[in-house]
């Protein structure tokens, strides 16, 4: 769902649940520690948030779901957006799943399994701002940085200025004090936050883009590849995905 632009000393950026030592793990490997390491963001509602101490969220669930088909335990790290690539590269965990939509430009990094969720980046405005592409012209819109919202609002002809933020959360605020006129972001991200906050007068507009969500892993680690498409097979199969998708957005994500 978002777009990595620049490594910028991404190991340094990680904060983590559990030790962070560098470990290039293949299926076997795993399969004989019984434990599995992921990583996730953990600042991204609905999807990998925290509720005080706890972390959770759709993709944490799946995630934990997955590794329960698997008959492995599951270990989390929790590191920025931005670092994520570089660090799985830097085999700092097994896989993530943190949002990341398929680019061709990424697939170059990291092997994508298949996909946890579709969605796409949509605008949010006030009820009488720009809530379509044509509208934002000359407005300044708000993204979340190194992100595909970023990516694509470039793209946006005679948008007026596009201020970035650390997380959607800023990004809101910001809109909310109308700092800024629109926000662009994941549409399920929009939802929820827009489900929180009924009273902002603030709606949800058109989207502007679609894309395909997945897990990631380093590149040709294609047994641990497998095993997770199966995993997230199963957790499709029996119901526990539908329950999921029903718990976090009342409708069905998936890209079927």
């Amino acid at each position: 769902m978002r777009v990595v632009a620049k490594w910028l000393g991404a190991a340094a950026c990680l904060a983590m649940l559990g030790s962070g030592s560098a470990v290039a793990r293949d299926w076997s490997v795993i399969k004989d520690s019984g434990t599995i390491i992921a990583a996730t963001e953990g600042a991204f509602y609905p999807f990998n948030y925290f509720e005080g101490p706890k972390l959770t969220g759709f993709e944490v669930e799946v995630a934990e779901a997955v590794a329960k088909k698997l008959g492995l335990k599951l270990e989390w790290r929790v590191v920025s957006f931005d670092a994520q690539l570089a660090s799985i590269r830097q085999d700092r965990f097994d896989f993530a799943i943190a949002s990341h939509g398929y680019t061709p430009e990424r697939a170059k990094s990291v092997d994508f399994a298949n996909p946890h969720y579709c969605t796409g980046g949509q605008i949010a405005a006030h009820k009488d701002g720009p809530l379509t592409v044509a509208a934002l012209t000359g407005k300044t819109v708000g993204v979340q940085l190194a992100t595909s919202y970023s990516d694509n609002a470039k793209k946006i002809p005679g948008i007026g200025e596009i201020k970035t933020y650390k997380a959607d959360p800023e990004v809101f605020s910001a809109l909310k004090a109308k700092k800024i006129d629109a926000w662009i972001s994941d549409k399920w991200v929009i939802k929820g936050t827009l489900d929180k906050n009924p009273d902002a007068g603030i709606v949800a507009g058109e989207q502007v883009f679609i894309e395909r969500v997945s897990m990631i892993l380093r590149k040709n680690n294609k047994e641990l590849m497998d095993q997770l498409n199966h995993g997230l097979a199963e957790v499709m199969k029996d119901g526990t995905y539908a329950t999921l998708s029903q718990k976090y957005f009342k409708t069905d994500a998936s890209c079927r």
